[in-house]
């Protein structure tokens, strides 16, 4: 096997610069403040659409834990969803027998509850579960991703980038790089935020899906995510749809002043 090392792996992609720097330092205020708005946000939250009871899996960004995202889980819990963490400690990447514990325990919920099972990651869980989806269609009802770096030129695009490679070397890496920005073949969405301060939100959404995928803009942070209550909501309402019956996230009325107007410019 060639080995590729990081200069050489960006010279194969198109160059996409990290976000501004004034978006990365105001990244830590930006969470609390989203943290906070969760309390004035319950008149939002109780409008989601309940949950069916089907297990759903929340994967946590690099260097974040299961601990990082109780709170946004216990959400879904009382909506009525089986909700799961990743049970994989701190995610520092597909290190060995990251997958393997992956795999076996998507195979595990699918049947404990008799069905497919929703994937929800943050940043890299995101795409762990994307890549999860892909080998495992029918395991997977659907995967949403929160600022999720799987795009073109991801290796430049983020400020962790760096210090992943150095964790994760690129040609010991287990799963297809030049796969990663094509959708998996399950319903798939793919929210982002112009105002992400660790990923160029250029690389988070997707591009020439299939029927059912689709790509929404929030307002918020990249470490906020799991905090922030219009996410929240969004990923409640994706939840909701009935297995085999997905359709696009609509905006209307009140809903249009959360979320920004459909573009990729």
């Amino acid at each position: 096997m060639e080995v590729i090392d990081y200069e050489t792996s960006i010279q194969l992609e198109p160059v996409v610069p990290p976000p501004h720097a004034l978006l990365a330092l105001t990244e830590a205020h930006r969470v609390v403040v989203e943290m906070l708005s969760l309390r004035l946000s319950r008149k939002l939250l109780d409008k989601a659409p309940r949950g069916d009871g089907h297990p759903v899996m929340v994967l946590p960004g690099f260097l974040g834990a299961d601990g990082y995202n109780a709170s946004f889980r216990r959400y879904l819990t009382r909506l009525g969803y089986a909700v799961h963490g990743w049970g994989q400690g701190r995610n520092l990447g597909p290190r060995d027998g990251v997958l393997e514990g992956l795999q076996e325990r998507i195979t595990f919920l699918s049947e404990r509850y008799g069905g497919p099972i929703s994937l929800v990651g943050h940043s890299l869980g995101g795409i762990f579960a994307r890549e999860l989806a892909r080998e495992f269609p029918d395991r997977v009802r659907q995967v949403i991703s929160l600022g999720s770096p799987f795009g073109e030129g991801r290796l430049t695009a983020s400020y962790p980038s760096r210090l992943f490679m150095a964790l994760n070397p690129i040609d010991e890496l287990p799963i297809e790089q030049e796969q990663l920005h094509v959708a998996p073949p399950v319903p798939t969405t793919a929210i982002y935020s112009r105002g992400d301060g660790v990923v160029n939100w250029q690389t988070t959404l997707q591009r020439d899906g299939h029927e059912h995928t689709q790509s929404i803009e929030v307002r918020g942070s990249h470490c906020g995510m799991t905090f922030n209550p219009t996410i929240w909501y969004l990923v409640a309402d994706r939840l909701a749809l009935p297995d085999g019956g997905w359709r696009p996230f609509e905006r209307h009325s009140w809903t249009s002043l959360l979320y920004p107007a459909p573009s990729l410019s």
